[in-house]
């Protein structure tokens, strides 16, 4: 009777358990992954294709992600609105893409002279950030995730030497999102391409400049043949943020322990990308500085002081006409200010000592 009674038991558990099990350990899932980035762009790209990697090993093969660079499946500016209708269940790019769509979403890559990475990811994470990040992408039918940084990037490359804000008059530079409309404040003329196109349009003279990410990929891509000046800091992104956008409906198909894996897939990659570029723009700098003919160089202060007035007079504009945004920036505002008091005594001073000069 026991031995009977601990089968029926036995039994009852199992039959309990088999939907979930085979949910869990049988259904598997083929993913489309599109992106913005290049075939096999160093660090955007590849590190895209180490996080799907990442994904079918934590899953045990229950998703596989097959990555589609830019102009494989569809055009790098058509990511969004692809993911977005299910053509693909993923996408990866930076959200200032998007502006088009939603102004509001050039506050979650970078906006001039904001966040650094760090202090970004302290935003997104614990301030608030992404809450509003997911609500602004729910009309759209998409899930966003931080996934992947390259830190405070370079401020391009131009074919003249910039003494001054005269110099940007007419300038025709590739640089998309909210710098670009500062630079079209400044007197210059913004160009969005993909980053596939910027070179040759540089070398051709279709553009007088542009700007990418910094010495890593920069040099991979070959501007230094192209132009001759480099300036930095990159004032308008500080510390952009790339994102993993996924179509709701696939991912409300997963069961939980898989939305897990690709929610901390992305998560690992915002670090290990910001890792990867610290030190590849450290050891690609090193080759840049000893081209004689590259001229490395800080922008003088009265154009980032330009750069710094057409910012406030842009953000003041769009809150006016744009509640979404402005409530996104108040929050975006609020966190920076507070931040700052800590970036100022930690970081900040920490470096200052690094770099002074007895």
């Amino acid at each position: 009777m026991k031995r009977r009674d601990l089968l029926v038991g036995a039994g009852a558990l199992g039959l309990a358990a088999t939907p979930k099990t085979k949910a869990a350990g049988q259904s598997t899932f083929k993913w489309k992954m599109v992106t913005t980035w290049p075939p096999n762009f160093p660090g955007l790209g590849t590190g895209v294709v180490r996080m799907a990697r990442n994904i079918e090993a934590a899953s045990s093969g229950r998703i596989k992600i097959k990555v589609f660079a830019a102009g494989e499946l569809v055009p790098a500016f058509e990511v969004f609105d692809y993911v977005s209708g299910g053509g693909a269940e993923m996408g990866h790019g930076a959200a200032y893409y998007w502006r088009g769509k939603n102004e509001s979403t050039q506050i979650f890559t970078a906006i001039p002279f904001g966040l650094n990475a760090m202090e970004l990811n302290g935003w997104l994470y614990f301030g608030g950030g992404m809450e509003l990040y997911r609500k602004l992408y729910e009309p759209f039918n998409l899930r966003p995730n931080p996934c992947g940084n390259t830190g405070t990037q370079m401020g391009g490359w131009f074919k003249k030497e910039i003494n001054s804000v005269e110099d940007l008059q007419g300038l025709k530079m590739r640089i998309p999102g909210f710098g670009g409309e500062v630079l079209r404040r400044a007197g210059g003329t913004p160009v969005a391409m993909p980053g596939g196109e910027i070179f040759t349009a540089l070398q051709t003279g279709t553009i007088d400049a542009a700007e990418w990410i910094g010495p890593y990929n920069d040099l991979t891509f070959g501007f230094h043949k192209a132009a001759k000046y480099y300036y930095y800091p990159g004032w308008h992104e500080t510390g952009p943020a790339l994102e993993c956008i996924v179509n709701q409906q696939a991912f409300d198909s997963l069961p939980e322990d898989l939305q897990a894996i690709v929610d901390i897939a992305c998560s690992a990659t915002n670090d290990q990308m910001m890792a990867e570029y610290v030190a590849r723009n450290a050891f690609a700098l090193s080759e840049l500085e000893q081209m004689k003919d590259i001229k490395i160089a800080p922008f003088p202060k009265d154009v980032l002081a330009a750069f710094e007035k057409a910012t406030d007079e842009i953000i003041a504009e769009i809150e006016k006409r744009d509640q979404q945004f402005a409530n996104i920036y108040a929050s975006f505002l609020d966190y920076k200010n507070t931040v700052s008091k800590w970036t100022e005594i930690s970081e900040f001073a920490m470096l200052a000592n690094r770099y002074r000069k007895d």
